[in-house]
């Protein structure tokens, strides 16, 4: 205490940034360290990517198998963590009042949900970069553009991060336990991951094409594997998922 009767260092809030870098980095060590979380987000994409290039189970169409299989691979690792892993962790964090007593921290609520996403970002680069050295490994031959692959990765954790975290504040913990794990194996299965959506019949194919998880996996599948360009119609699918997404759980999410 100083002559003047004030405390040195003054007590107070860290800076914004600082709040929001720790936070995230918090948040990325809790998810790495989740055994359930990691099985999720990385082992599963890495043993379906393996087991689908190297076993005929499923037919592909011409070319080898890993060229249809990694862009679907990559889609469904943004999928499992801005979606499934981030719709379960914050729904169990609601349950337990973390973020309730999170809400009442210096750091702003939106602070919070900026951390939290930048924490998807650094999981997913990982799992990108993952995936992309073992599909290499099993003769990937990647074609097109790098911004177009990154617009469609942006575009599509957004897209499923909105979605997850209106899950998560609108449903109890248990629900969206179960609906996540749901959605993510349906979307395994019928959005174009591993089976072709020319696979299903014509009507379906319309529905399934307007799914985030299709045309994230289909547009990248557009640009790495047939070398096309920017992917506007599947970016735009993706936007208007994004934009529903975040401005309905920024509407309907309940801290308690």
């Amino acid at each position: 205490m100083t002559a003047t009767g004030t405390y040195s260092p003054q007590p107070g809030a860290a800076p914004l940034a600082r709040m929001i870098a720790a936070q995230a980095v918090l948040e990325t060590k809790m998810l790495l360290r989740n055994g359930e979380q990691l099985l999720l987000t990385v082992i599963i994409p890495t043993l379906l990517l393996v087991l689908f290039s190297t076993v005929d189970v499923v037919d592909t169409g011409d070319g080898a198998a890993v060229d249809f299989l990694a862009p679907g691979i990559l889609a469904l690792a943004v999928m499992s963590t801005a979606f499934t892993g981030q719709a379960i962790a914050t729904g169990f964090e609601r349950r337990y009042g973390v973020l309730k007593r999170l809400a009442a921290s210096p750091l702003p609520r939106w602070g919070l949900m900026t951390a939290k996403t930048l924490s998807v970002l650094v999981t997913e680069v990982l799992q990108v970069v993952l995936v992309t050295v073992i599909a290499l490994l099993l003769g990937w031959d990647p074609r097109g553009g790098a911004l177009a692959v990154v617009a469609l990765l942006v575009l599509g954790t957004a897209a499923f991060s909105g979605l997850g975290l209106l899950m998560a504040g609108t449903l109890k913990a248990e629900a969206t336990l179960a609906a996540a794990n749901l959605v993510f194996l349906l979307l395994l299965v019928g959005g174009g991951v591993v089976v072709p959506l020319d696979r299903f019949p014509d009507a379906a194919q319309d529905v399934l094409g307007l799914l985030p998880i299709a045309a994230l996996s289909e547009g990248l599948r557009d640009v790495l594997q047939h070398g096309a360009g920017m992917p506007w119609a599947d970016l735009g699918v993706l936007t208007a998922w994004a934009v529903a997404g975040l401005a309905a759980a920024g509407a309907f999410f309940r801290w308690e």
